[in-house]
Protein backbone atom coordinates (compact mmCIF):
# COMPACT_ATOMS: atom_id res chain seq x y z
CA UNK A 1 0.00 0.00 0.00
CA UNK A 2 2.82 1.70 0.57
CA UNK A 3 4.58 1.25 -3.08
CA UNK A 4 1.28 2.42 -4.71
CA UNK A 5 0.63 5.71 -2.79
CA UNK A 6 4.03 6.88 -3.10
CA UNK A 7 3.98 6.27 -6.89
CA UNK A 8 0.40 7.96 -6.85
CA UNK A 9 1.32 10.88 -4.78
CA UNK A 10 3.19 13.02 -7.66
CA UNK A 11 0.55 12.56 -10.12
CA UNK A 12 -2.48 13.82 -7.30
CA UNK A 13 0.14 16.65 -6.75
CA UNK A 14 0.04 17.35 -10.09
CA UNK A 15 -3.58 17.48 -10.97
CA UNK A 16 -4.03 19.49 -8.03
CA UNK A 17 -1.62 22.50 -8.74
CA UNK A 18 -2.89 21.82 -12.51
CA UNK A 19 -6.36 22.60 -11.04
CA UNK A 20 -5.48 25.71 -8.56
CA UNK A 21 -3.34 27.54 -12.03
CA UNK A 22 -6.34 27.30 -14.22
CA UNK A 23 -8.74 28.39 -11.18
CA UNK A 24 -6.60 31.21 -10.14
CA UNK A 25 -6.37 31.83 -14.33
CA UNK A 26 -10.23 31.64 -14.43
CA UNK A 27 -10.94 34.14 -11.47
CA UNK A 28 -8.26 36.67 -12.86
CA UNK A 29 -9.97 36.39 -16.51
CA UNK A 30 -13.41 36.61 -14.64
CA UNK A 31 -12.48 39.66 -12.58
CA UNK A 32 -10.55 41.48 -15.31
CA UNK A 33 -13.32 40.70 -17.46
CA UNK A 34 -15.70 42.72 -14.71
CA UNK A 35 -13.47 45.71 -14.28
CA UNK A 36 -13.22 46.08 -18.10
CA UNK A 37 -17.01 45.55 -18.47
CA UNK A 38 -18.04 48.18 -15.40
CA UNK A 39 -15.29 50.81 -16.99
CA UNK A 40 -16.70 50.29 -20.33
CA UNK A 41 -20.47 50.97 -19.04
CA UNK A 42 -18.80 53.60 -16.71
CA UNK A 43 -17.28 55.64 -19.69
CA UNK A 44 -20.86 54.86 -22.25
CA UNK A 45 -22.21 56.34 -19.41
CA UNK A 46 -20.19 59.25 -19.23
CA UNK A 47 -19.97 59.67 -23.02
CA UNK A 48 -23.88 60.17 -23.20
CA UNK A 49 -23.94 62.13 -20.70
CA UNK A 50 -22.02 64.52 -22.48
CA UNK A 51 -23.08 64.04 -25.41
CA UNK A 52 -25.94 65.33 -24.21
CA UNK A 53 -24.90 68.39 -22.58
CA UNK A 54 -23.25 69.25 -25.55
CA UNK A 55 -26.48 69.27 -27.55
CA UNK A 56 -28.14 71.15 -24.86
CA UNK A 57 -25.04 73.67 -25.14
CA UNK A 58 -25.46 74.14 -29.02
CA UNK A 59 -29.17 74.79 -28.27
CA UNK A 60 -28.61 77.10 -26.00
CA UNK A 61 -25.46 78.97 -27.25
CA UNK A 62 -26.69 80.83 -30.30
CA UNK A 63 -24.71 82.23 -33.36
CA UNK A 64 -23.22 85.46 -32.26
CA UNK A 65 -21.67 88.60 -34.12
CA UNK A 66 -19.29 89.14 -31.07
CA UNK A 67 -17.99 88.29 -28.15
CA UNK A 68 -17.21 90.79 -24.67
CA UNK A 69 -15.31 89.50 -21.90
CA UNK A 70 -16.70 90.16 -19.05
CA UNK A 71 -14.70 91.35 -15.66
CA UNK A 72 -16.18 88.71 -13.97
CA UNK A 73 -15.37 85.98 -16.16
CA UNK A 74 -18.78 85.85 -17.64
CA UNK A 75 -18.39 85.61 -21.47
CA UNK A 76 -21.35 87.80 -23.31
CA UNK A 77 -22.34 86.95 -26.69
CA UNK A 78 -24.07 89.54 -28.84
CA UNK A 79 -26.85 87.27 -30.57
CA UNK A 80 -28.68 88.60 -33.59
CA UNK A 81 -31.90 89.10 -32.27
CA UNK A 82 -34.42 86.79 -34.25
CA UNK A 83 -32.17 83.53 -33.37
CA UNK A 84 -32.29 84.18 -29.48
CA UNK A 85 -33.47 81.68 -27.62
CA UNK A 86 -37.34 82.67 -27.66
CA UNK A 87 -37.72 81.92 -31.23
CA UNK A 88 -37.28 78.32 -30.88
CA UNK A 89 -40.78 77.99 -29.66
CA UNK A 90 -43.41 76.82 -32.42
CA UNK A 91 -45.48 79.62 -32.22
CA UNK A 92 -42.19 82.03 -32.77
CA UNK A 93 -40.58 80.56 -35.29
CA UNK A 94 -39.52 82.84 -38.45
CA UNK A 95 -40.97 86.08 -36.51
CA UNK A 96 -39.19 89.23 -34.89
CA UNK A 97 -39.38 90.87 -31.81
CA UNK A 98 -41.94 93.78 -31.47
CA UNK A 99 -42.24 96.88 -31.76
CA UNK A 100 -42.52 98.62 -28.04
CA UNK A 101 -45.92 98.63 -26.70
CA UNK A 102 -47.82 102.07 -24.77
CA UNK A 103 -46.41 102.30 -20.87
CA UNK A 104 -49.25 102.59 -18.43
CA UNK A 105 -50.23 106.01 -18.03
CA UNK A 106 -48.70 108.04 -14.86
CA UNK A 107 -45.41 106.12 -15.33
CA UNK A 108 -43.08 107.09 -12.11
CA UNK A 109 -39.82 108.78 -13.01
CA UNK A 110 -37.83 108.42 -10.00
CA UNK A 111 -35.15 111.06 -9.16
CA UNK A 112 -32.97 109.30 -6.71
CA UNK A 113 -31.05 106.38 -7.09
CA UNK A 114 -32.63 104.60 -10.28
CA UNK A 115 -33.00 107.25 -12.88
CA UNK A 116 -29.49 106.73 -14.33
CA UNK A 117 -28.46 103.81 -16.41
CA UNK A 118 -24.99 104.31 -17.49
CA UNK A 119 -22.59 101.46 -18.56
CA UNK A 120 -21.55 100.42 -15.21
CA UNK A 121 -25.17 99.28 -14.51
CA UNK A 122 -24.04 95.28 -15.10
CA UNK A 123 -20.27 94.03 -14.91
CA UNK A 124 -19.90 93.28 -18.43
CA UNK A 125 -20.33 97.18 -19.45
CA UNK A 126 -17.65 98.22 -17.45
CA UNK A 127 -15.17 98.24 -20.24
CA UNK A 128 -17.75 100.52 -22.28
CA UNK A 129 -17.95 97.32 -24.95
CA UNK A 130 -21.82 97.21 -25.97
CA UNK A 131 -23.86 94.69 -28.34
CA UNK A 132 -24.39 96.09 -31.97
CA UNK A 133 -28.13 97.31 -33.07
CA UNK A 134 -29.97 94.11 -33.96
CA UNK A 135 -28.55 92.21 -31.33
CA UNK A 136 -29.19 90.85 -27.79
CA UNK A 137 -26.20 90.45 -25.11
CA UNK A 138 -26.78 86.97 -23.97
CA UNK A 139 -24.23 85.34 -20.93
CA UNK A 140 -22.80 82.28 -22.16
CA UNK A 141 -23.77 79.52 -20.54
CA UNK A 142 -20.64 76.44 -20.11
CA UNK A 143 -20.52 72.85 -19.22
CA UNK A 144 -19.28 73.57 -15.50
CA UNK A 145 -22.99 75.44 -15.41
CA UNK A 146 -24.86 72.27 -16.77
CA UNK A 147 -22.72 70.08 -14.26
CA UNK A 148 -23.76 72.06 -11.15
CA UNK A 149 -27.38 71.37 -11.77
CA UNK A 150 -28.87 68.52 -10.42
CA UNK A 151 -29.74 66.95 -13.86
CA UNK A 152 -29.94 68.17 -17.51
CA UNK A 153 -33.86 68.50 -17.42
CA UNK A 154 -33.84 70.42 -14.60
CA UNK A 155 -30.87 73.12 -15.29
CA UNK A 156 -32.39 76.83 -15.61
CA UNK A 157 -35.37 75.68 -13.37
CA UNK A 158 -36.37 76.41 -9.98
CA UNK A 159 -36.72 73.57 -7.84
CA UNK A 160 -40.47 72.22 -7.05
CA UNK A 161 -42.10 72.83 -3.79
CA UNK A 162 -45.42 72.98 -2.31
CA UNK A 163 -46.61 76.79 -3.30
CA UNK A 164 -49.55 78.48 -1.16
CA UNK A 165 -51.20 81.48 -1.63
CA UNK A 166 -49.75 83.17 2.10
CA UNK A 167 -46.21 82.68 0.03
CA UNK A 168 -45.00 79.74 2.11
CA UNK A 169 -43.53 77.04 0.87
CA UNK A 170 -41.22 73.82 2.19
CA UNK A 171 -37.39 74.55 2.36
CA UNK A 172 -38.10 78.51 0.78
CA UNK A 173 -38.46 81.37 3.47
CA UNK A 174 -40.19 84.88 2.42
CA UNK A 175 -40.74 88.51 3.84
CA UNK A 176 -42.93 89.90 1.48
CA UNK A 177 -45.54 93.01 0.53
CA UNK A 178 -48.81 91.40 -1.59
CA UNK A 179 -52.20 92.61 -2.82
CA UNK A 180 -54.70 90.10 -4.01
CA UNK A 181 -58.58 90.42 -4.37
CA UNK A 182 -58.48 92.32 -7.64
CA UNK A 183 -58.04 91.88 -11.00
CA UNK A 184 -54.18 93.39 -12.07
CA UNK A 185 -52.34 94.16 -15.11
CA UNK A 186 -49.17 94.61 -13.89
CA UNK A 187 -46.55 96.37 -10.84
CA UNK A 188 -43.53 98.44 -10.52
CA UNK A 189 -41.19 98.88 -7.56
CA UNK A 190 -37.72 100.13 -6.60
CA UNK A 191 -36.11 97.59 -4.95
CA UNK A 192 -32.57 98.04 -2.97
CA UNK A 193 -29.71 95.92 -4.28
CA UNK A 194 -27.30 94.29 -2.29
CA UNK A 195 -24.60 91.27 -1.76
CA UNK A 196 -26.30 89.12 0.78
CA UNK A 197 -24.32 85.65 1.76
CA UNK A 198 -25.83 82.67 0.87
CA UNK A 199 -24.15 79.64 3.39
CA UNK A 200 -24.59 77.03 0.86
CA UNK A 201 -23.99 76.34 -3.25
CA UNK A 202 -27.84 74.11 -3.51
CA UNK A 203 -29.36 77.38 -1.63
CA UNK A 204 -30.55 81.62 -3.22
CA UNK A 205 -31.18 84.60 -1.60
CA UNK A 206 -32.95 86.80 -4.08
CA UNK A 207 -35.43 90.11 -3.86
CA UNK A 208 -37.80 90.45 -7.19
CA UNK A 209 -41.64 91.01 -7.79
CA UNK A 210 -44.20 88.19 -8.58
CA UNK A 211 -46.99 88.67 -10.84
CA UNK A 212 -48.94 85.70 -9.84
CA UNK A 213 -52.59 84.24 -11.25
CA UNK A 214 -53.94 80.32 -10.99
CA UNK A 215 -55.33 78.06 -7.88
CA UNK A 216 -51.95 78.22 -5.81
CA UNK A 217 -51.71 74.25 -7.02
CA UNK A 218 -50.53 73.05 -10.43
CA UNK A 219 -51.76 75.40 -12.67
CA UNK A 220 -49.75 78.39 -10.69
CA UNK A 221 -49.02 80.73 -13.22
CA UNK A 222 -46.16 83.85 -12.51
CA UNK A 223 -43.90 86.02 -14.03
CA UNK A 224 -41.23 87.29 -11.73
CA UNK A 225 -38.17 89.97 -11.90
CA UNK A 226 -35.41 91.11 -9.47
CA UNK A 227 -32.17 90.24 -8.42
CA UNK A 228 -30.76 86.97 -7.19
CA UNK A 229 -27.39 85.17 -6.11
CA UNK A 230 -27.34 81.78 -6.86
CA UNK A 231 -23.83 79.74 -6.97
CA UNK A 232 -25.45 77.09 -7.98
CA UNK A 233 -26.95 78.79 -11.44
CA UNK A 234 -24.15 81.12 -11.84
CA UNK A 235 -20.91 79.63 -10.35
CA UNK A 236 -20.81 82.56 -7.87
CA UNK A 237 -21.67 85.36 -5.35
CA UNK A 238 -22.62 88.37 -7.54
CA UNK A 239 -26.20 89.64 -7.70
CA UNK A 240 -27.43 89.19 -10.72
CA UNK A 241 -30.49 90.61 -12.65
CA UNK A 242 -33.26 87.69 -13.70
CA UNK A 243 -36.09 87.13 -14.55
CA UNK A 244 -38.45 83.56 -14.60
CA UNK A 245 -42.20 82.46 -15.28
CA UNK A 246 -44.22 79.12 -14.95
CA UNK A 247 -47.77 78.12 -15.94
CA UNK A 248 -47.86 74.50 -13.63
CA UNK A 249 -45.93 75.87 -10.64
CA UNK A 250 -42.27 75.16 -11.55
CA UNK A 251 -43.64 71.49 -12.65
CA UNK A 252 -42.29 71.58 -16.32
CA UNK A 253 -43.06 74.72 -18.34
CA UNK A 254 -40.82 77.97 -17.54
CA UNK A 255 -36.91 78.75 -16.65
CA UNK A 256 -35.17 81.16 -15.46
CA UNK A 257 -33.88 83.96 -18.02
CA UNK A 258 -33.29 82.68 -21.61
CA UNK A 259 -32.28 79.12 -20.54
CA UNK A 260 -35.54 78.49 -22.91
CA UNK A 261 -37.60 79.39 -25.38
CA UNK A 262 -40.22 81.99 -23.59
CA UNK A 263 -39.02 85.53 -22.95
CA UNK A 264 -38.42 88.08 -25.70
CA UNK A 265 -35.49 89.93 -25.87
CA UNK A 266 -35.86 93.28 -27.43
CA UNK A 267 -33.02 95.32 -25.82
CA UNK A 268 -28.98 95.38 -26.48
CA UNK A 269 -27.84 96.88 -23.37
CA UNK A 270 -29.03 94.58 -20.36
CA UNK A 271 -27.75 91.27 -20.18
CA UNK A 272 -30.06 88.85 -18.52
CA UNK A 273 -28.51 86.88 -15.98
CA UNK A 274 -25.23 89.28 -15.32
CA UNK A 275 -23.94 90.22 -12.45
CA UNK A 276 -25.37 93.96 -11.09
CA UNK A 277 -22.58 96.76 -10.44
CA UNK A 278 -22.64 99.11 -8.03
CA UNK A 279 -24.60 97.30 -5.33
CA UNK A 280 -25.44 99.06 -1.72
CA UNK A 281 -23.20 99.67 1.20
CA UNK A 282 -23.60 98.99 4.73
CA UNK A 283 -23.90 102.42 6.42
CA UNK A 284 -22.83 104.09 2.89
CA UNK A 285 -24.40 104.57 -0.84
CA UNK A 286 -27.10 102.81 -1.46
CA UNK A 287 -28.10 101.93 -5.07
CA UNK A 288 -31.53 100.33 -6.40
CA UNK A 289 -33.30 99.41 -9.05
CA UNK A 290 -36.61 100.09 -10.80
CA UNK A 291 -38.70 97.09 -12.53
CA UNK A 292 -41.96 97.46 -14.04
CA UNK A 293 -44.25 94.42 -14.89
CA UNK A 294 -47.21 95.05 -17.15
CA UNK A 295 -49.81 93.69 -19.91
CA UNK A 296 -49.75 95.65 -22.89
CA UNK A 297 -53.59 96.38 -23.56
CA UNK A 298 -53.62 96.49 -27.20
CA UNK A 299 -51.53 92.56 -28.07
CA UNK A 300 -51.80 91.07 -24.44
CA UNK A 301 -48.38 90.52 -23.95
CA UNK A 302 -46.33 90.80 -20.53
CA UNK A 303 -43.24 93.57 -20.96
CA UNK A 304 -40.66 94.18 -19.05
CA UNK A 305 -39.07 97.58 -18.25
CA UNK A 306 -35.23 98.22 -16.44
CA UNK A 307 -34.84 101.22 -14.97
CA UNK A 308 -36.41 104.40 -16.17
CA UNK A 309 -37.50 103.70 -20.31
CA UNK A 310 -35.32 100.54 -20.59
CA UNK A 311 -37.85 97.97 -22.34
CA UNK A 312 -36.26 94.89 -21.80
CA UNK A 313 -38.74 92.49 -24.04
CA UNK A 314 -41.65 90.82 -23.27
CA UNK A 315 -43.93 87.35 -22.03
CA UNK A 316 -46.21 86.29 -25.29
CA UNK A 317 -49.39 85.78 -23.29
CA UNK A 318 -49.84 82.73 -25.05
CA UNK A 319 -47.35 81.00 -22.91
CA UNK A 320 -49.84 81.73 -19.93
CA UNK A 321 -53.22 80.29 -19.12
CA UNK A 322 -54.10 82.14 -16.25
CA UNK A 323 -51.92 84.58 -16.86
CA UNK A 324 -53.53 85.36 -20.53
CA UNK A 325 -55.89 87.11 -18.73
CA UNK A 326 -54.80 89.23 -15.66
CA UNK A 327 -53.25 88.99 -12.32
CA UNK A 328 -54.96 87.70 -9.24
CA UNK A 329 -51.91 88.30 -6.94
CA UNK A 330 -48.95 90.61 -6.71
CA UNK A 331 -46.31 90.20 -4.65
CA UNK A 332 -43.01 92.26 -3.60
CA UNK A 333 -39.68 91.19 -1.61
CA UNK A 334 -37.29 88.71 -0.27
CA UNK A 335 -36.65 84.88 -0.79
CA UNK A 336 -33.95 82.40 0.19
CA UNK A 337 -33.49 78.77 0.70
CA UNK A 338 -32.91 76.85 3.69
CA UNK A 339 -31.48 73.73 2.57
CA UNK A 340 -31.21 72.63 6.69
CA UNK A 341 -28.12 70.27 5.45
CA UNK A 342 -26.64 71.41 8.83
CA UNK A 343 -29.47 70.36 11.12
CA UNK A 344 -29.77 74.04 12.27
CA UNK A 345 -31.31 76.69 10.35
CA UNK A 346 -29.42 78.20 7.33
CA UNK A 347 -26.59 81.35 7.74
CA UNK A 348 -27.84 82.46 4.11
CA UNK A 349 -28.73 86.16 4.28
CA UNK A 350 -31.81 87.81 2.65
CA UNK A 351 -31.48 91.69 1.50
CA UNK A 352 -28.60 93.24 3.28
CA UNK A 353 -28.86 90.59 6.19
CA UNK A 354 -30.00 93.29 8.57
CA UNK A 355 -33.79 93.25 10.16
CA UNK A 356 -36.27 95.49 9.12
CA UNK A 357 -36.11 97.31 12.15
CA UNK A 358 -32.81 98.79 11.43
CA UNK A 359 -33.96 101.22 8.65
CA UNK A 360 -32.25 103.03 6.06
CA UNK A 361 -28.55 102.22 4.88
CA UNK A 362 -28.49 99.61 7.02
CA UNK A 363 -31.66 97.46 6.23
CA UNK A 364 -32.87 96.49 2.26
CA UNK A 365 -36.09 98.02 0.75
CA UNK A 366 -38.85 98.35 -1.40
CA UNK A 367 -40.12 101.42 -2.48
CA UNK A 368 -42.94 103.57 -4.82
CA UNK A 369 -44.99 100.45 -4.26
CA UNK A 370 -47.74 100.18 -7.66
CA UNK A 371 -50.18 98.35 -9.67
CA UNK A 372 -51.51 98.72 -13.41
CA UNK A 373 -55.03 98.87 -13.23
CA UNK A 374 -57.99 97.87 -16.36
CA UNK A 375 -56.83 101.24 -17.79
CA UNK A 376 -53.32 100.85 -17.94
CA UNK A 377 -52.51 102.89 -15.17
CA UNK A 378 -50.35 103.22 -12.54
CA UNK A 379 -52.27 103.34 -9.34
CA UNK A 380 -50.99 103.16 -5.22
CA UNK A 381 -51.74 99.94 -3.69
CA UNK A 382 -55.13 99.01 -2.02
CA UNK A 383 -54.20 96.99 1.34
CA UNK A 384 -51.04 96.27 1.21
CA UNK A 385 -50.13 93.36 3.74
CA UNK A 386 -47.15 92.49 5.26
CA UNK A 387 -45.87 88.67 5.87
CA UNK A 388 -42.38 87.59 6.72
CA UNK A 389 -43.09 83.36 7.74
CA UNK A 390 -40.19 83.27 9.99
CA UNK A 391 -40.03 86.73 11.60
CA UNK A 392 -37.11 85.39 13.65
CA UNK A 393 -34.59 84.94 10.62
CA UNK A 394 -35.98 87.16 8.24
CA UNK A 395 -39.00 90.36 9.22
CA UNK A 396 -40.60 93.29 7.37
CA UNK A 397 -42.30 96.54 8.43
CA UNK A 398 -43.53 99.06 6.13
CA UNK A 399 -44.84 102.41 5.96
CA UNK A 400 -45.90 105.19 3.79
CA UNK A 401 -44.19 108.56 2.75
CA UNK A 402 -44.46 111.41 0.31
CA UNK A 403 -41.43 110.94 -1.79
CA UNK A 404 -41.17 106.65 -1.69
CA UNK A 405 -44.79 106.42 -1.51
CA UNK A 406 -45.92 102.52 -0.19
CA UNK A 407 -42.31 101.17 1.02
CA UNK A 408 -41.51 98.55 3.38
CA UNK A 409 -38.12 97.39 4.86
CA UNK A 410 -37.54 93.26 4.93
CA UNK A 411 -34.39 90.62 5.14
CA UNK A 412 -32.48 89.43 7.93
CA UNK A 413 -29.34 87.32 8.81
CA UNK A 414 -31.00 84.19 8.69
CA UNK A 415 -29.40 81.73 12.04
CA UNK A 416 -29.64 83.75 15.31
CA UNK A 417 -30.40 83.11 18.49
CA UNK A 418 -34.00 83.79 17.70
CA UNK A 419 -33.65 81.82 14.74
CA UNK A 420 -31.31 78.63 16.06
Amino acid sequence: MASSYTKLSPIIDILVLFLLLVSITLYSFTSTAATTTNTTTKSAEEFYKFSRIRAHLKKLNKPYLKIIQSPDGDIIDCVPSHLQPAFDHPKLKGQKPLDPPERPKGHYNSTTTDHVLNDSIQQWRVSGESCPEGTIPIRRTTEEDILRASSIRRFGKKTVTRVRRDSTASGHEHAVGYVMGEQYYGAKAGLNVWAPRVASSSEFSLSQIWVISGSFGDDLNTIEAGWQISPQLYGDNSPRFFTYWTTDAYQATGCYNLLCSGFVQTNNEIAIGAAISPTSTFKGHQFDISLLVWKDPKHGHWWLEFGSGLLVGYWPWWLFSHLAKHASMVQFGGEIVNSGSSGMHTATQMGSGHFSGEGFARASYFRNLEVVDWDNSLIPLNNLRLLADHPNCYDIRGGYNRPWGHYFYYGGPGRNVRCP
